[in-house]
Protein backbone atom coordinates (compact mmCIF):
# COMPACT_ATOMS: atom_id res chain seq x y z
CA UNK A 1 0.00 0.00 0.00
CA UNK A 2 2.76 2.45 0.94
CA UNK A 3 4.66 1.84 -2.29
CA UNK A 4 1.45 2.33 -4.27
CA UNK A 5 0.82 5.69 -2.59
CA UNK A 6 4.40 6.78 -3.29
CA UNK A 7 4.01 5.89 -6.97
CA UNK A 8 0.74 7.77 -7.19
CA UNK A 9 2.27 10.85 -5.57
CA UNK A 10 5.16 10.73 -8.05
CA UNK A 11 2.69 10.46 -10.93
CA UNK A 12 0.72 13.39 -9.49
CA UNK A 13 3.84 15.56 -9.46
CA UNK A 14 4.43 14.80 -13.14
CA UNK A 15 0.80 15.67 -13.92
CA UNK A 16 1.07 18.95 -12.00
CA UNK A 17 4.22 19.80 -13.95
CA UNK A 18 2.35 19.25 -17.20
CA UNK A 19 -0.62 21.30 -15.98
CA UNK A 20 1.68 24.17 -15.01
CA UNK A 21 3.29 24.17 -18.47
CA UNK A 22 -0.06 24.17 -20.28
CA UNK A 23 -1.61 26.87 -18.09
CA UNK A 24 1.48 29.07 -18.28
CA UNK A 25 1.51 28.81 -22.08
CA UNK A 26 -2.23 29.44 -22.45
CA UNK A 27 -2.42 32.51 -20.22
CA UNK A 28 0.47 34.10 -22.11
CA UNK A 29 -1.29 33.46 -25.41
CA UNK A 30 -4.37 35.40 -24.28
CA UNK A 31 -4.41 38.82 -25.99
CA UNK A 32 -4.10 41.90 -23.80
CA UNK A 33 -1.54 43.30 -21.39
CA UNK A 34 -2.39 42.37 -17.78
CA UNK A 35 -0.24 45.18 -16.35
CA UNK A 36 -1.97 47.73 -18.54
CA UNK A 37 -5.39 46.36 -17.59
CA UNK A 38 -4.58 46.43 -13.87
CA UNK A 39 -3.50 50.07 -14.04
CA UNK A 40 -6.76 51.17 -15.68
CA UNK A 41 -7.02 54.92 -16.18
CA UNK A 42 -4.03 55.58 -13.90
CA UNK A 43 -1.53 54.70 -16.60
CA UNK A 44 1.99 55.98 -16.06
CA UNK A 45 4.85 54.89 -18.35
CA UNK A 46 7.45 54.71 -15.58
CA UNK A 47 5.15 52.81 -13.22
CA UNK A 48 4.18 50.54 -16.10
CA UNK A 49 7.78 49.56 -16.82
CA UNK A 50 8.48 49.08 -13.12
CA UNK A 51 5.50 46.76 -12.73
CA UNK A 52 6.51 44.77 -15.81
CA UNK A 53 10.01 44.32 -14.42
CA UNK A 54 8.61 43.31 -11.02
CA UNK A 55 6.36 40.71 -12.67
CA UNK A 56 9.25 39.45 -14.79
CA UNK A 57 7.54 40.18 -18.10
CA UNK A 58 10.73 41.69 -19.46
CA UNK A 59 12.39 38.25 -19.30
CA UNK A 60 12.16 35.47 -21.92
CA UNK A 61 9.23 33.09 -21.44
CA UNK A 62 11.38 30.06 -20.49
CA UNK A 63 13.05 32.13 -17.78
CA UNK A 64 9.68 33.37 -16.57
CA UNK A 65 8.38 29.80 -16.34
CA UNK A 66 11.50 28.56 -14.56
CA UNK A 67 11.18 31.33 -11.97
CA UNK A 68 7.45 30.63 -11.53
CA UNK A 69 8.04 26.90 -11.10
CA UNK A 70 10.80 27.43 -8.52
CA UNK A 71 8.64 29.85 -6.52
CA UNK A 72 5.57 27.58 -6.75
CA UNK A 73 7.59 24.64 -5.41
CA UNK A 74 8.39 26.81 -2.38
CA UNK A 75 4.71 27.73 -1.91
CA UNK A 76 4.96 31.18 -3.49
CA UNK A 77 2.43 31.54 -6.32
CA UNK A 78 3.14 35.20 -6.91
CA UNK A 79 1.20 38.40 -6.27
CA UNK A 80 -2.17 39.36 -7.70
CA UNK A 81 -2.03 42.09 -10.35
CA UNK A 82 -5.49 43.28 -9.38
CA UNK A 83 -5.31 43.45 -5.59
CA UNK A 84 -1.60 43.22 -4.83
CA UNK A 85 -2.19 40.41 -2.32
CA UNK A 86 -0.20 37.16 -2.32
CA UNK A 87 -1.95 34.55 -4.45
CA UNK A 88 -1.46 31.83 -1.84
CA UNK A 89 -3.24 33.94 0.79
CA UNK A 90 -6.05 34.76 -1.63
CA UNK A 91 -6.60 31.09 -2.52
CA UNK A 92 -6.59 29.96 1.10
CA UNK A 93 -9.09 32.69 1.92
CA UNK A 94 -11.47 31.49 -0.80
CA UNK A 95 -11.01 27.76 -0.21
CA UNK A 96 -13.31 27.42 2.87
CA UNK A 97 -16.29 28.86 0.97
CA UNK A 98 -15.76 26.44 -1.90
CA UNK A 99 -15.26 23.46 0.43
CA UNK A 100 -18.44 24.25 2.37
CA UNK A 101 -20.50 24.61 -0.81
CA UNK A 102 -19.06 21.48 -2.46
CA UNK A 103 -19.42 19.37 0.68
CA UNK A 104 -23.00 20.49 1.31
CA UNK A 105 -23.97 19.99 -2.33
CA UNK A 106 -22.47 16.49 -2.33
CA UNK A 107 -24.41 15.67 0.85
CA UNK A 108 -27.63 16.82 -0.82
CA UNK A 109 -26.78 14.77 -3.91
CA UNK A 110 -26.13 11.60 -1.90
CA UNK A 111 -29.29 12.02 0.16
CA UNK A 112 -31.23 12.15 -3.11
CA UNK A 113 -29.33 9.64 -5.24
CA UNK A 114 -28.61 6.75 -2.88
CA UNK A 115 -32.15 5.95 -1.67
CA UNK A 116 -33.80 6.89 -4.97
CA UNK A 117 -31.33 4.87 -7.05
CA UNK A 118 -31.52 1.81 -4.78
CA UNK A 119 -35.30 1.65 -4.59
CA UNK A 120 -35.75 2.33 -8.30
CA UNK A 121 -33.36 -0.55 -9.07
CA UNK A 122 -35.05 -2.92 -6.63
CA UNK A 123 -38.46 -2.01 -8.05
CA UNK A 124 -37.39 -1.78 -11.66
CA UNK A 125 -40.30 -0.98 -13.97
CA UNK A 126 -42.50 0.39 -11.19
CA UNK A 127 -43.90 3.90 -10.78
CA UNK A 128 -41.02 4.76 -8.45
CA UNK A 129 -38.55 3.71 -11.12
CA UNK A 130 -40.36 5.92 -13.61
CA UNK A 131 -40.26 8.88 -11.20
CA UNK A 132 -36.53 8.35 -10.60
CA UNK A 133 -35.85 8.23 -14.34
CA UNK A 134 -37.83 11.42 -14.97
CA UNK A 135 -36.06 13.19 -12.09
CA UNK A 136 -32.65 12.10 -13.34
CA UNK A 137 -33.32 13.25 -16.89
CA UNK A 138 -34.81 16.56 -15.75
CA UNK A 139 -31.93 17.28 -13.36
CA UNK A 140 -29.34 16.66 -16.05
CA UNK A 141 -31.23 18.64 -18.71
CA UNK A 142 -32.13 21.75 -16.70
CA UNK A 143 -29.37 24.41 -16.60
CA UNK A 144 -28.13 25.10 -13.09
CA UNK A 145 -28.40 28.88 -13.53
CA UNK A 146 -32.10 28.53 -14.43
CA UNK A 147 -32.71 26.37 -11.38
CA UNK A 148 -30.85 28.89 -9.22
CA UNK A 149 -33.04 31.74 -10.47
CA UNK A 150 -36.22 29.75 -9.80
CA UNK A 151 -35.10 28.92 -6.26
CA UNK A 152 -34.27 32.57 -5.58
CA UNK A 153 -37.66 33.71 -6.90
CA UNK A 154 -39.51 31.12 -4.79
CA UNK A 155 -37.68 31.07 -1.47
CA UNK A 156 -36.45 34.67 -1.43
CA UNK A 157 -38.88 36.61 -3.57
CA UNK A 158 -42.22 34.89 -2.87
CA UNK A 159 -41.78 33.15 0.49
CA UNK A 160 -39.02 35.35 1.91
CA UNK A 161 -37.51 32.43 3.85
CA UNK A 162 -33.91 32.61 2.66
CA UNK A 163 -31.49 35.34 1.51
CA UNK A 164 -31.05 35.50 -2.28
CA UNK A 165 -27.25 35.72 -2.24
CA UNK A 166 -24.18 36.50 -0.19
CA UNK A 167 -21.87 34.74 2.22
CA UNK A 168 -21.38 34.81 5.98
CA UNK A 169 -18.51 33.15 7.81
CA UNK A 170 -19.65 30.14 9.85
CA UNK A 171 -17.39 31.28 12.68
CA UNK A 172 -19.06 34.68 12.87
CA UNK A 173 -22.68 33.61 12.36
CA UNK A 174 -23.41 29.87 11.95
CA UNK A 175 -27.15 30.40 11.40
CA UNK A 176 -26.55 33.11 8.83
CA UNK A 177 -23.96 30.96 7.07
CA UNK A 178 -26.41 28.07 6.89
CA UNK A 179 -29.24 30.23 5.58
CA UNK A 180 -27.00 31.58 2.79
CA UNK A 181 -25.75 28.06 1.99
CA UNK A 182 -29.12 26.34 1.49
CA UNK A 183 -30.04 27.67 -1.95
CA UNK A 184 -26.68 27.21 -3.72
CA UNK A 185 -26.23 23.78 -2.12
CA UNK A 186 -29.65 22.64 -3.33
CA UNK A 187 -29.01 24.07 -6.80
CA UNK A 188 -25.75 22.19 -7.25
CA UNK A 189 -26.84 19.15 -5.24
CA UNK A 190 -29.95 18.47 -7.34
CA UNK A 191 -27.93 18.47 -10.56
CA UNK A 192 -25.26 16.19 -9.09
CA UNK A 193 -27.91 14.01 -7.45
CA UNK A 194 -29.65 13.43 -10.75
CA UNK A 195 -26.36 12.24 -12.27
CA UNK A 196 -25.55 10.02 -9.29
CA UNK A 197 -29.05 8.50 -9.30
CA UNK A 198 -28.49 6.98 -12.73
CA UNK A 199 -25.19 5.42 -11.70
CA UNK A 200 -26.54 4.11 -8.38
CA UNK A 201 -29.50 2.53 -10.15
CA UNK A 202 -27.32 1.00 -12.87
CA UNK A 203 -24.79 -0.39 -10.39
CA UNK A 204 -27.45 -1.88 -8.11
CA UNK A 205 -29.27 -3.41 -11.08
CA UNK A 206 -26.06 -5.06 -12.23
CA UNK A 207 -25.43 -6.49 -8.75
CA UNK A 208 -29.01 -7.79 -8.54
CA UNK A 209 -28.40 -9.93 -11.61
CA UNK A 210 -25.16 -11.52 -10.39
CA UNK A 211 -24.78 -15.13 -9.27
CA UNK A 212 -23.98 -14.24 -5.65
CA UNK A 213 -27.34 -12.46 -5.35
CA UNK A 214 -29.23 -15.48 -6.65
CA UNK A 215 -27.23 -17.73 -4.31
CA UNK A 216 -28.05 -15.54 -1.31
CA UNK A 217 -31.73 -15.62 -2.17
CA UNK A 218 -31.67 -19.39 -2.68
CA UNK A 219 -30.37 -19.75 0.88
CA UNK A 220 -33.57 -18.18 2.14
CA UNK A 221 -32.03 -14.90 3.31
CA UNK A 222 -34.36 -11.96 3.87
CA UNK A 223 -34.50 -9.55 0.93
CA UNK A 224 -33.20 -6.69 3.10
CA UNK A 225 -30.19 -8.81 4.08
CA UNK A 226 -29.53 -9.69 0.45
CA UNK A 227 -29.62 -6.05 -0.58
CA UNK A 228 -27.56 -4.59 2.28
CA UNK A 229 -24.90 -7.30 2.65
CA UNK A 230 -24.47 -8.53 -0.90
CA UNK A 231 -25.91 -6.15 -3.49
CA UNK A 232 -24.87 -2.78 -2.05
CA UNK A 233 -21.42 -3.95 -0.98
CA UNK A 234 -20.58 -5.07 -4.49
CA UNK A 235 -22.20 -2.00 -6.07
CA UNK A 236 -20.08 0.43 -4.05
CA UNK A 237 -17.01 0.57 -6.29
CA UNK A 238 -18.60 2.34 -9.32
CA UNK A 239 -20.66 4.52 -6.95
CA UNK A 240 -17.49 5.63 -5.15
CA UNK A 241 -15.88 6.44 -8.50
CA UNK A 242 -18.71 8.67 -9.68
CA UNK A 243 -19.06 10.32 -6.26
CA UNK A 244 -15.37 11.21 -6.27
CA UNK A 245 -15.63 12.69 -9.76
CA UNK A 246 -18.66 14.71 -8.75
CA UNK A 247 -16.88 16.08 -5.69
CA UNK A 248 -13.89 17.08 -7.80
CA UNK A 249 -16.22 18.78 -10.28
CA UNK A 250 -18.03 20.64 -7.50
CA UNK A 251 -14.75 21.97 -6.09
CA UNK A 252 -13.68 23.46 -9.40
CA UNK A 253 -16.62 23.80 -11.73
CA UNK A 254 -19.48 25.67 -10.06
CA UNK A 255 -18.53 29.09 -11.40
CA UNK A 256 -22.01 30.06 -12.61
CA UNK A 257 -23.67 29.15 -9.32
CA UNK A 258 -21.06 31.05 -7.32
CA UNK A 259 -21.58 34.13 -9.47
CA UNK A 260 -25.39 34.01 -9.21
CA UNK A 261 -25.36 33.61 -5.43
CA UNK A 262 -22.33 35.93 -4.92
CA UNK A 263 -20.53 33.03 -3.25
CA UNK A 264 -16.84 33.97 -2.77
CA UNK A 265 -15.30 30.67 -3.86
CA UNK A 266 -12.59 29.55 -6.24
CA UNK A 267 -14.92 29.55 -9.24
CA UNK A 268 -15.80 33.21 -8.85
CA UNK A 269 -12.13 34.00 -8.22
CA UNK A 270 -11.12 32.29 -11.47
CA UNK A 271 -13.73 34.26 -13.41
CA UNK A 272 -12.49 37.57 -11.97
CA UNK A 273 -8.92 36.57 -12.80
CA UNK A 274 -9.86 35.90 -16.43
CA UNK A 275 -11.72 39.19 -16.74
CA UNK A 276 -8.84 41.23 -15.29
CA UNK A 277 -6.01 39.25 -16.95
CA UNK A 278 -4.71 38.38 -13.47
CA UNK A 279 -2.24 35.69 -14.54
CA UNK A 280 -0.87 34.70 -11.11
CA UNK A 281 -4.33 34.21 -9.59
CA UNK A 282 -5.57 32.25 -12.60
CA UNK A 283 -2.51 29.99 -12.63
CA UNK A 284 -2.72 29.44 -8.89
CA UNK A 285 -6.42 28.59 -9.04
CA UNK A 286 -5.92 26.04 -11.81
CA UNK A 287 -3.01 24.42 -9.97
CA UNK A 288 -5.03 24.22 -6.74
CA UNK A 289 -7.97 22.61 -8.54
CA UNK A 290 -5.57 20.16 -10.21
CA UNK A 291 -4.14 19.23 -6.80
CA UNK A 292 -7.67 18.67 -5.47
CA UNK A 293 -8.55 16.45 -8.44
CA UNK A 294 -5.44 14.32 -7.97
CA UNK A 295 -5.97 14.06 -4.21
CA UNK A 296 -9.60 12.98 -4.62
CA UNK A 297 -8.61 10.39 -7.23
CA UNK A 298 -6.04 8.95 -4.84
CA UNK A 299 -8.57 8.81 -1.99
CA UNK A 300 -11.11 7.12 -4.27
CA UNK A 301 -8.56 4.47 -5.29
CA UNK A 302 -7.77 3.76 -1.65
CA UNK A 303 -11.46 3.49 -0.81
CA UNK A 304 -11.82 0.72 -3.38
CA UNK A 305 -9.86 -1.65 -1.16
CA UNK A 306 -12.01 -0.74 1.85
CA UNK A 307 -15.23 -1.32 -0.11
CA UNK A 308 -14.11 -4.54 -1.82
CA UNK A 309 -11.71 -6.88 0.05
CA UNK A 310 -10.79 -8.53 -3.25
CA UNK A 311 -8.95 -5.38 -4.34
CA UNK A 312 -5.32 -5.23 -3.19
CA UNK A 313 -2.64 -2.73 -4.15
CA UNK A 314 0.87 -4.05 -4.60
Amino acid sequence: MASYVVRRVAQALVVLLGVSVVVFALVHLVPGDPIRVSMGTRFNPDAYEALRARAGFDLPLPVQYGRYLANAAAGDLGVSFRSGDPVTTTLLGRLPATLSLAGSALLVALLIAVPLGIFSAIRSGSKLDYVATVFSQAGISLPDFWMAILLILLFSGVLGWLPPSGYVSPLADPIGWLSHLVLPAITVGVVSGSILTRFVRSSVLESLGEDYTRTARSKGLHERTVVTRHVLRNALVPIITVTGLQLAYLLGGVIIVEVIFAWPGLGQLALLAVQSRDYPVLQGTVLLVAVVFLLINLIVDLLYAAADPRIRYK
